[in-house]
């Protein structure tokens, strides 16, 4: 996931791309509004012009994935991936965050492959969601219709899984957990924002501190979406470089050589290319799980009936990246007081190395996610 930028460093950009911008011509469409609501949307409406100018398309190809797989289950809003290497076992289900990005995430490259990880370690069916861009017509979709579309995939690999919840891909997965206790046998959650209260983060922060108007006016913006481009934009001020690419891939390939300017390429691929996501979906997330906090506050509502996480009946791996500015460790780790021990045994760890490293990290793909699919084994 890319950095994301300060409000001050928003505020600030126009200074260090040309003339300062008027402060008084920054207002004037807010100052003009008769109300309280069109006020908020019109200041928010310049803030983004001011940010990401008029936005276009990148035009940028769909990543591909790098470990052979075949499409098992299509709806409207997911394809369920099917990585297995053979028939037998559990099957354990890799749920790719929803936010930005591809599900490419889970398998970038060789020995950059979350899914290859589990492979090697010996997991012989692994699936993945691969969520779908939202359309036009998906704009008006819910948390709740992806969770239900969630459940449809659960239910095709036999009612009952392994969950990896990666990113927002965890909160996802951990409220799934809680609303139908007896389809999770194991879960792992990893670089997940679960209690947004329990530390500070760059994302948090972020959800936090900007009005509710902004995020809305982003939706209208799309005409009822948010377009993955136009946030991308919000998000980073300007492509990683080489040096960063190198460092949070974890490639022992020399920094100059073919075979790191190969995989820097394949970054970038899956870098470029976004998701849009439906205007309601998103909404519901900002203020329902960071503003508010409801899942671990025991407000979220889920298909008719409250998350309560004390209902989870399973295992949990919990997987913090130390260096992590997107999720802080304390938002994750927060999990283990939330559950009732007496039925939820917990393991976590730290590791070494931000974010992205933790899905696409060498070292980290080597050293630590074999003994995290040991333990889903056994």
């Amino acid at each position: 996931m890319p950095q994301p930028r300060s409000r001050a460093e928003l505020i600030d950009m126009r200074g260090t791309r040309g003339p300062q911008f008027p402060p008084l011509a920054f207002l004037w469409p807010a100052l003009a509004a008769e109300t309280a609501s069109e006020f908020a949307s019109a200041m928010a409406r310049e803030f983004i012009n001011l940010a990401v100018g008029p936005g276009t398309e990148t035009g940028a190809p769909e990543p591909q994935f790098a470990t052979r797989n075949k499409v098992v289950l299509e709806l409207a809003t997911v394809r369920l991936r099917d990585f297995s290497t053979a028939s037998g076992g559990p099957a354990t289900l890799v749920c790719a965050p929803f936010a930005l990005h591809g599900a490419a995430i889970t398998d970038l490259a060789p020995r950059h492959s979350l899914v290859e990880a589990l492979q090697r370690a010996g997991i012989e069916r692994v699936f993945v969601t691969d969520w779908r861009s939202a359309s036009p017509d998906m704009r008006l979709l819910s948390i709740d219709n992806y969770v239900a579309d969630f459940n449809v995939l659960v239910d095709e690999l036999g009612g009952a899984v392994n969950l990896v919840g990666l990113c927002q891909g965890g909160w996802m997965a951990l409220a799934y957990a809680a609303r139908f206790p007896t389809k999770v046998r194991k879960l792992v959650l990893a670089g997940a924002p679960i209690d947004i209260a329990a530390g500070n983060s760059k994302l948090s922060d972020l959800a936090r501190d900007t009005p509710m108007a902004i995020f809305k006016e982003l939706v209208d913006l799309g005409g009822g979406r948010i377009l993955g481009h136009r946030v991308r934009q919000l998000w980073a001020l300007s492509p990683l470089d080489r040096e960063a690419v190198h460092h949070l891939l974890q490639s022992p390939d020399a920094i100059g050589s073919a075979a790191f300017r190969r995989l820097e390429a394949r970054f970038h691929e899956w870098y470029a290319w976004t998701v849009d996501l439906p205007g309601t979906y998103y909404l519901q997330v900002v203020e329902q799980l960071f503003k508010e906090n409801r899942l671990a506050g025991g407000s979220f509502e889920i298909l008719g009936r409250p998350i309560d996480l004390a209902r989870m009946r399973c295992p949990l791996f919990l997987l913090a990246a130390r260096d992590d500015d997107v999720v802080a460790s304390e938002q994750i780790f927060a999990t283990a007081h939330l559950v009732d021990p007496r039925h939820c045994a917990i393991k976590r760890a730290t590791v070494p190395c931000g974010h992205l490293g933790l899905f696409m990290g060498r070292k980290i793909l080597v050293e630590v996610w074999p003994e995290i699919a040991r333990w889903l084994l056994h």
